[in-house]
């Protein structure tokens, strides 16, 4: 089996060469990712729950979908491909923004990514693949951030940096699946 390339860039998201996915983590370099946020007509966001035995915060919650896009792969193609793969769904998706973090994970690994964030809307229900997600529901976004400012060890770092944003671009936003 074919270990898993990451696409490394600078801030300027230039890529700047390719790596193992998990010599990356192990070493925080800086890497190309995505995230996808999908919404119902009611405003609600579909999260997962990661499985358990993922490589790193397994058993946190996220948004919809997130991953890396392969070498020479276009972002939005990779977000879709994706979005198949792990929740078993389809949605057009928007491109939002990007935002560069570093967070340190367990096992001595860190996530220094330059993450790209993607919307969707859609009320289809999920089918998504056991090796990757858990769980998943549909929440109100007020919800949702009470839970977060209660418990917040229960999410994944990249997910509370995105999510105020993609909010607040929401605003803007009609509902229509």
């Amino acid at each position: 089996m074919q270990e898993e390339q990451v696409v490394l860039v600078n801030r300027n998201d230039e890529p700047v060469g390719t790596m193992e996915k998990m010599k990356a983590h192990e070493q925080a370099v800086l890497h190309r990712a995505f995230s996808i946020y999908i919404f119902n007509s009611k405003g609600e966001v579909l999260l997962h729950r990661r499985a358990l035995e993922k490589y790193h915060s397994g058993g946190l919650w996220t948004n919809t979908c997130c991953s890396h896009p392969r070498p020479g792969e276009d972002i939005a193609d990779a977000a879709n491909r994706r979005l198949m793969e792990e929740m078993g769904m389809e949605a057009s998706l928007t491109h939002l923004f990007h935002f560069v973090y570093k967070s340190p994970m367990e096992n001595g690994l860190t996530e220094h990514e330059l993450d790209h964030v993607f919307l969707g809307i859609s009320d289809d229900a999920p089918n998504p693949v056991p090796e990757e997600v858990c769980e998943w529901k549909y929440v109100d976004p007020e919800v949702l951030i009470a839970a977060i400012d209660i418990a917040p060890e229960q999410y994944t770092s990249w997910f509370k940096l995105s999510l105020s944003r993609v909010l607040e671009h929401l605003q803007t936003q009609e509902f229509t699946a």
